[in-house]
């Protein structure tokens, strides 16, 4: 007997909220609005013919540009879903833009997308090893040290 009642009482909130958003998505101004962001989006699929080296200054000049915190993840997470390991010099300036919008838990999180990237712990070190003086300056420990770090009591 509760069920019903509660299916009841339910099922009308959940209809009126898909007849709303159908009718939000027939509506002219929300399509016009919606179409016209879809142009100015950048897609990644656009640099399908580009060398490592445009690849590099592509993702050097967008995270010069990344203005806030949304915008340095989208940056990050499109750089890193190619099929390769970005250079060291565009790690330094995620890490830089993720400093810039004081995001400390993206800029440790650089480093585990990393790790997950290369495909030895040689290369990995390798990177830590190039990298070192840009950690120590901005302050960003790995996840690594976090967690082995002693619990202070």
């Amino acid at each position: 007997m509760l069920s019903r009642t509660l299916f009841r009482s339910v099922t009308p909130s959940i209809i009126s909220r898909n007849a709303l958003r159908t009718s939000v998505r027939s509506s002219p101004v929300v399509s016009a609005r919606l179409t016209s962001f879809a142009q100015i989006r950048k897609y990644s699929s656009e640099h399908e013919d580009e060398t490592f080296e445009e690849f590099t200054a592509r993702y050097e000049k967008e995270f010069d540009e990344a203005y806030d915190l949304f915008e340095v993840q989208r940056v990050l997470n499109n750089c890193f879903s190619y099929d390769l390991v970005p250079a060291p010099v565009v790690v330094e300036k995620a890490l830089r833009a993720a400093r810039r919008v004081n995001d400390l838990p993206t800029a440790i999180r650089v480093f585990e997308a990393l790790k997950y990237k290369v495909e030895n712990d040689g290369q990995y070190n390798a990177y830590l090893d190039e990298l070192k003086d840009v950690r120590e300056e901005l302050g960003i420990p790995l996840k690594e040290e976090l967690f082995d770090a002693p619990a202070a009591h």
